[in-house]
């Protein structure tokens, strides 16, 4: 093929692409609405590109697992408190994911928020199309695919996401109507836990226990609310494409129906799902402020053919707003052990990681050359 007619190709190739995604987009109503229309083949958008489909399967190993930390008696037994660090300190070091038991939030409140944000999705589409948008800086929206126009393949799911980047709380007539209460009683106990996640994963790595709550990183919390519809072709595409987390820390609340996997030594496990738990996961930011002592995993979510999967991810991505500077921590960089990562903002970070499909890295845009 000529240069000419390569070019050509390609270039009708992406014009028939726009159109195809513009169509989708433009309905506003998300996956849910092409599987309520009876499809039983996925539209083209949602196909992953030849290479990625002959290089992996779906399939990832259940034989082993991330390592599950139950914090009974965090604050009543010294000694376990401890363990508990180091047990912390070791997931994050080698997995950069966890599950969490006994973490203080009721099941009733659990349950609440994944039945309230099924119900969101499961409602009238005219009900959801007001809140749809894909203006990212708007506080609560609802879309399908944030990275749309610029992933190679679009993912399975709709998402309405909250975002408390600037305010740290959103008013009740703000939420639809469909998952008002249990969202903001989810909101008020997840980010509680949140700040005692860092202030324990702060003395995992030799800091005081103060220090990544006072240096903000338990602020600039978002919600990302992901419906997942049964898939007719789960092999073809993903739920949710490759990538690590921009944050420092990431809480997952997902139902029993399965499909998150990590990233380990090249492999992909299953994140099985455990009732009352919670997946803990951490982010880029944090990856780069520990010098790499904590790893931000890669992971992603699988397509199933049973559903709707729900889950809820909680994001603290730190100060927006003013602009604070991040860097490596003095306390972690020693001669032997130089700065590895550039200074950042959040928002500096976040526009770059928004700019391209999720599965491009943005750590690396960030890396001191050696």
């Amino acid at each position: 093929m000529s240069t000419l007619k390569g070019f050509l190709h390609e270039s009708t190739k992406y014009n028939d692409r726009m159109k195809e995604l513009k169509e989708f987009d433009e309905t506003k109503c998300g996956v849910k609405g092409l599987v309520d229309s009876g499809i039983v083949k996925i539209p083209k958008l949602f196909i992953r590109p030849d290479d990625e489909l002959a290089e992996e399967s779906n399939h990832g190993r259940s034989d082993i697992q991330v390592p599950i930390i139950d914090l009974t008696g965090i604050n009543t037994d010294h000694d376990h408190r401890k363990k508990i660090i180091n047990d912390l300190k070791q997931a994050s070091k080698d997995y950069g994911f966890f599950q969490l038991l006994n973490h203080g939030i009721p099941q009733r409140v659990l349950d609440g928020m994944l039945e309230g944000i099924r119900r969101f999705h499961e409602q009238d589409a005219d009900i959801k199309k007001e809140f749809y948008s894909r203006d990212r800086f708007k506080k609560v929206k609802y879309s399908s695919n944030i990275d749309l126009y610029q992933s190679s393949a679009a993912n399975w799911r709709d998402t309405l996401t909250i975002s408390l980047k600037v305010s740290d709380s959103v008013e009740s007539n703000e939420l639809p109507a469909a998952c008002r209460s249990s969202t903001i009683e989810y909101i008020d106990q997840v980010t509680k836990l949140g700040e005692l996640l860092l202030e324990l994963l702060a003395e995992a790595l030799g800091l005081k226990q103060e220090h990544l709550v006072s240096k903000g990183c338990a602020k600039g919390c978002t919600l990302v609310c992901h419906y997942y519809p049964a898939c007719p072709e789960p092999e073809l595409t993903l739920g949710t494409s490759k990538h690590t987390d921009p944050g420092f820390l990431t809480i997952v609340l997902q139902d029993q129906i399965g499909g998150l996997q990590v990233l380990k030594n090249n492999q992909w496990i299953d994140v099985q799902p455990h009732s009352g738990s919670l997946v803990v996961n951490i982010g880029d930011f944090l990856q780069m402020i520990s010098n790499d002592e904590f790893k931000s995993a890669k992971h992603r979510v699988v397509a199933n053919r049973v559903g709707p999967r729900i889950s809820t991810a909680c994001f603290f991505i730190g100060d927006i707003v003013p602009p604070k500077i991040y860097g490596p921590i003095d306390e972690l960089v020693t001669q032997e052990n130089p700065p590895l990562y550039k200074e950042f903002t959040v928002s500096s970070y976040v526009n770059k990681y928004s700019s391209r499909a999720i599965n491009k890295s943005t750590v690396e845009d960030y890396k001191l050359q050696a």
